[in-house]
């Protein structure tokens, strides 16, 4: 860490010397600090998450798991039409999550990379944190109102953390 010669603020810079400010784009050049809505590398990272940011393409891709299965399969699990399955299942495939292959009359499906199934995996886990966390101020806060006792923002505030350290 650096500090800029015109003020205390703390600035990082690149192997290549591109600093913006008190900011730096570690990869530099045309588009550093400018808006991230332009630049192609967050925009092809949004449009992941947006992919699979639908409920039925998550419990597709639940489905898949490790194993290949046809549309039917899915159709029957999803119950939905197979219009609507179609459409998710391409949508997957756009995006480079999903494979296909035709064998006779059946399509079969698989998910192509299994680090796909991780991120879901963490995705879980972190929402199954989050849940934990708030059951137990929960739990605190109805037994301080039983108790009659007022709020302890310590005590809860170490509850909190204990659960966010679990994760780490």
């Amino acid at each position: 860490m650096s500090y800029s010669s015109n003020n205390d603020t703390p600035s990082r810079v690149s192997s290549d010397n591109h600093t913006i400010g008190s900011v730096t784009d570690p990869r530099g050049g045309p588009g550093s600090g400018g808006d991230v809505r332009k630049d192609p590398v967050y925009r092809v990272k949004a449009q992941l998450f947006r992919t699979l940011g639908h409920p039925a393409r998550v419990r597709l891709l639940e489905l898949l798991g490790d194993k290949e299965r046809t549309v039917g399969e899915l159709q029957d699990a999803l119950e939905r039409d197979s219009s609507g399955v179609s459409q998710h299942l391409s949508a997957l495939r756009r995006e480079g999550v999903l494979e296909s292959r035709k064998s006779g009359t059946s399509v079969f499906c698989r998910v192509k990379d299994r680090r796909t199934l991780e991120l879901l995996s963490l995705a879980r886990e972190i929402l199954v944190a989050n849940l934990e966390e708030s059951r137990l101020l929960l739990g605190e806060m109805d037994a301080e109102t039983a108790a009659g006792q007022p709020s302890q923002p310590a005590r809860t505030a170490t509850a909190a953390q204990q659960v966010r350290g679990r994760g780490r």
